[in-house]
């Protein structure tokens, strides 16, 4: 296996300001995902997320594509992903929890 290298080694030979920027990177990546990474990152497969929301497995392909979709089909998805959906505003010196789209469960009857 010639050429191979362990990933801290190579980390290792990095200059000081490529570790700070692979380092906010990944946290950045941490922090922002799309539906499909969400789900892959739990190991979940399309098919497994389509039989607890009974759907098809192309549907829900179809919704990790949308860039625009109801809460409430965001809420489910997160949920059958076994998370929990919270909508939060940002402001520049304070964070608001959005308390309607919470209350959405007992709405529902869900």
């Amino acid at each position: 296996m010639a050429g191979r290298r362990s990933f801290a080694e190579l980390r290792a030979r990095m200059s000081p300001e490529a570790q700070t920027k692979a380092a906010a990177e990944a946290q950045r990546l941490g922090e922002e995902m799309d539906l499909a990474e969400v789900r892959r990152a739990l190991k979940l497969s399309q098919e497994e997320i389509g039989q607890t929301l009974q759907i098809n497995q192309g549907s829900v392909a179809k919704i990790e594509k949308r860039a625009d979709m109801y809460v409430s089909t965001l809420r489910r998805f997160i949920e059958a992903m076994g998370g929990e959906l919270e909508i939060v505003a940002r402001f520049p010196d304070h964070v608001v929890k959005i308390k309607n789209f919470s209350e959405l469960n007992e709405k529902e009857g869900v």
